[in-house]
């Protein structure tokens, strides 16, 4: 089982001291927490995509490329890529590009976002989100897996002999994940394709994302990819430790309280309650979501978020270690310990997707095109 940490970029003030870091600050602690998470052993960092204030990871490539080449071991992914308001001909250079640079050390999480304003900004339809989804994602998967394609869609221009470049690596596109909290076409669309389903219930009870879980389960399994509790799922989650639990939540609170994603709502008490943010000892958060396997099933990978609400790097990089040190040693060796023997321990790796893909023969050949502009190869007009 993977364990890894996710970041939504925000930018906010520490109501502590009363300062709030700029956005150069912001962005290159989260360069600094992604490496320490490589280096204290952690499986996964993900970065959100946003393009508004007061989030600054407007350019999630940008920041994983650069990650590649400054880290070790950590697999490199995306908390959200907005599948609906990107142009899927970016996405597929942009992540077959990442693919290429960090070896296959990556994988990458379809999302629509939590900003309604974006769709215009990129102009689009809020009212089309679903539909855009589902066939940006369409294009995408063909874009990686076809040489030349020629499509005709509703939401952009039609491409005549296009050849998305760089090709996946060893002829394998990245693994994805699809991320809903709330729409079941989403899971559908998931299922349908035999890919990984994370739920981000970071803000919803645990029984939602069961039944969310489930139902992709259900469906991944209509479709013939294998049993239900073999589906690969992931979750989110939210995490504040000390060595005892008073610690804890007396030094979360104030964070918590004037946190503009869930400040000055509902208490930290009813928050922790009805979510699976868990304020606390390490051994709390071990006992609690060591449990949710009772509710979903053995799953894949377990993300938290720790560096928002303006936490100080310093505190973040704490949180960290405990987690690296006190927490996932545990759960994982829980999570193996009741993992049926025909349940995968992990997601897809590039290597066991490879490895597959050749058993089975389907992996792809990239053949060389020739440039329908000018006539020639790259290396032949290098002669002319």
């Amino acid at each position: 089982m993977q364990f890894g940490i996710f970041t939504v970029g925000d930018v906010t003030t520490d109501p502590t001291t009363g300062r709030t870091p700029d956005d150069t600050e912001r962005v290159r602690n989260m360069l600094t927490i992604a490496q320490h998470a490589d280096a204290a052993g952690l499986d996964v960092f993900a970065t959100g995509e946003h393009h508004n204030p007061p989030f600054v990871p407007s350019s999630p490539t940008t920041m994983l490329g650069y990650l590649a080449g400054t880290t070790k071991n950590i697999i490199l992914s995306t908390a959200t890529t907005l599948i609906t308001t990107n142009d899927p001909v970016r996405l597929a250079e942009e992540y077959a590009m990442l693919q290429v640079i960090s070896d296959g050390r990556m994988d990458l999480m379809m999302g629509r976002g939590n900003t309604g304003p974006v769709y215009p900004w990129f102009g689009q339809d809020i009212r089309q989100g679903i539909p855009l989804a589902i066939e940006h994602y369409a294009l995408l998967r063909r874009l990686w897996e076809e040489d030349v394609v020629d499509w005709q869609g509703k939401f952009r221009g039609p491409l005549q002999g296009f050849t998305s470049t760089p090709r996946p690596l060893d002829g394998v596109p990245p693994f994805v994940w699809h991320g809903s909290i709330r729409s079941p076409e989403i899971a559908e669309q998931a299922a349908y394709y035999g890919d990984g389903f994370l739920h981000n219930a970071i803000f919803w009870p645990l029984e939602h994302a069961a039944q969310m879980v489930n139902f992709y389960r259900q469906r991944y399994e209509h479709y013939g990819h294998g049993q239900a509790d073999q589906a690969i799922v992931g979750l989110g989650g939210q995490v504040f430790m000390r060595k005892s639990s008073q610690d804890a939540v007396r030094e979360f609170r104030p964070y918590f309280d004037n946190a503009p994603v869930y400040g000055h709502g509902p208490s930290m008490e009813d928050f922790v309650r009805d979510t699976p943010l868990t304020v606390g000892s390490p051994q709390e958060v071990i006992d609690r979501y060591g449990k949710f396997r009772e509710q979903v099933g053995h799953y894949q990978r377990q993300m938290f978020l720790m560096d928002h609400a303006g936490l100080p790097l310093k505190t973040v990089l704490e949180q960290i270690d405990i987690l690296a040190t006190e927490v996932v040693p545990v759960l994982r060796a829980e999570a193996e310990a009741a993992r049926p023997a025909h349940v995968p321990a992990d997601p897809p790796s590039h290597a066991s997707r490879v490895a597959a893909a050749r058993a089975a023969g389907t992996v792809h050949e990239q053949v060389v095109a020739e440039d329908t502009f000018t006539g020639l190869r790259a290396e032949d007009s290098l002669q002319s």
